[in-house]
Formats: structure tokens, C-alpha cells, sequence
């Protein structure tokens, strides 16, 4: 079990965070899988990947049965759990890395029936066949297939779009971050597309927008007046810190060891389409 364990649980967190969005859950549903395991006969472990994978889809299927009433109560908009991602590369972080939806994709994922949600992370992230999802699952192939094509329609995504994301640069952050600081209007504006879109994530426990904010100018005075003092250098308090968030460049903003939010992009044609900004405490312990 022990061998499992190490060979199989960097697999197991990265099916159940996408799963749930939050890293707490994934954690919960990876101790909780092997704990159980350790009572399954040897036989039934013959083919342990699809197995684990099984026992922590079940785990998150039931899980999000309960999250889903709990965010009906939620203040404000609700945005997954951001978690850094180490820019060493180790064995693990590669992949972490290469199995690990964006961040824009998981906030996309919360329009999906769990079901739709599992067959989604499994074929497009773990890149499993759809015999094999059909196994995991306990669903005829064909209803696998319409599951992914529906899920891909609610989330308003087509392969060419998956395919032809646009990576953030850090030069690119560079340039935003001294808009930022210098809180000119105008040059901000330059960054955002037309339909760009920003969500605050603050759980009702920090201040935060309680609806997206749309529109180039909202979405620029919105940024200029919150971003306010914040300086892109450690000598400043707060500041930014450019960080690898979800496999992507992201920023965190600091104020002395405290961190107050993160933010992750995603760019469209070179501009700026969706920003997502999480200041909720309880979701920023791990970054």
C-alpha cells in the first residue's frame, strides 16, 4: 500500500482538486481512498490506477452533492481554490503540471453536473479512452461521448479553443503590474479586451465585488482603485509577487507575510478576457 501510495497519490489529488476545486477536499478524498484501500483484497488491485481512480471519483461525486447545497449560501461569487505550483522541475511537479486543468478552465467547470465534471477532467486532462471512462464511471460508452459533448457545450468550449490557449508571459505580467501601480486609466484599458470579465472571490469574510464586474472601463477603475499603493517590488507593503499558480504565471499580492489575494489571467488575443481574483482567507492558506 505503501508503494501505491507514493507511486499513485500525486495522480489521485490532481483527478480529485479538479474535481472539487478546493485542495483541502482533494487531500481529504486521497487519505480517505487509501485508508479504505487498505481494506480491499489484493485481488481487487490487480489494476490499482483504474481502481484509486474509481474509489476518489466516488468520494468527489458524493462530496460535490453536499458543496453544491453549501454554495447555494455562499456570499458572492464562488471561485476554486488557487494552489501553487512549483517552478522547480521535479518528477512530481511535471506531472502536476502536465495533468492540470488552467484555472479559467476549472471556474468554467462549475457550470457542470458532477457527472459531466468527471468525465470532463478524466478525458481531457488524464487523457483517459472513453472504454476506459465508461469502466470508471459504470455508463455505456456512447453516454461518456454525449456526456463530454455536453459538457463542453455548457462551458461554451470547443477543441480548437482548448488547443490554442494563449500561455501568460512573464514580460506580459511585467507591463500589467506597472499599469497597475502607476493607475493610469488609459493604459490599462489597453490591456482588456471588449467583453472582458472580473470576478472577486472574498466568501463574505473579506471585502470583494458581490457580482462580476464587466466592461473595459468598469473592470479599469475596478483594478486602478483596488491596486491602489500596491507596489510590483518586495521593498513595497503590499506588493506583487509573480508566482506559478495552477501551471500558469499568476500574481499574489503580500502584505508582510500575510498573503491578501491571487489573481489568475487569462489572455485572448494578447488582452486581458478573464480575471479572477480570490481574497477569501480560508482559500489562500496553501499558496
Amino acid at each position: 500500500m505503501e508503494e501505491l501510495y507514493d507511486k499513485y497519490r500525486t495522480l489521485l489529488f490532481t483527478l480529485a482538486y479538479q474535481l472539487t476545486g478546493t485542495a483541502e477536499d482533494a487531500e481529504d478524498a486521497v487519505q480517505d481512498v487509501f485508508v479504505k484501500a487498505c481494506d480491499v483484497h489484493p485481488e481487487r488491485l490487480e489494476e490499482p490506477k483504474a481502481y484509486l481512480c474509481k474509489m476518489v471519483i466516488n468520494h468527489c461525486l458524493n462530496l460535490q452533492k453536499s458543496a453544491r447545497k453549501k454554495r447555494e449560501i455562499y456570499i458572492g461569487p464562488w471561485l476554486p481554490e488557487p494552489i501553487r505550483t512549483p517552478e522547480m522541475d521535479t518528477l512530481e511537479t511535471t506531472i502536476i503540471r502536465r495533468d492540470l486543468l488552467s484555472y479559467a478552465m476549472l471556474v468554467l467547470m462549475e457550470r457542470l453536473t458532477p457527472t459531466e465534471r468527471a468525465v470532463f477532467v478524466l478525458r481531457e486532462a488524464l487523457g483517459f479512452d472513453y472504454p476506459d471512462l465508461a469502466e470508471l464511471l459504470g455508463k455505456q460508452e456512447a453516454n461518456c461521448r454525449k456526456l463530454m459533448s455536453r459538457a463542453r457545450s455548457k462551458m461554451g468550449v470547443s477543441e480548437e479553443e482548448l488547443s490554442a490557449a494563449e500561455m501568460v508571459e512573464f514580460n506580459w505580467i511585467h507591463r500589467f503590474l506597472t499599469c497597475l501601480e502607476q493607475g493610469n486609466i488609459d493604459q490599462i484599458l489597453s490591456l482588456l479586451t471588449e467583453d472582458v470579465l472580473l470576478v472577486s472571490d472574498g466568501g463574505g469574510k473579506v471585502t470583494a465585488s458581490a457580482r462580476p464586474i464587466q466592461t473595459r472601463e468598469h473592470v479599469a477603475r475596478f483594478l486602478a482603485a483596488a491596486f491602489e499603493g500596491v507596489k510590483p517590488y518586495p521593498q513595497g507593503n503590499p506588493h506583487f509577487e509573480v508566482a506559478s499558480l495552477n501551471g500558469g504565471i499568476g500574481i499574489v499580492v503580500r502584505s508582510g507575510d500575510e498573503i491578501m489575494k491571487a489573481i489568475s489571467i487569462q489572455l485572448r488575443h494578447g488582452k486581458l478576457a478573464k480575471i479572477y481574483i480570490v481574497r477569501n482567507p480560508d482559500k489562500l492558506t496553501r499558496i
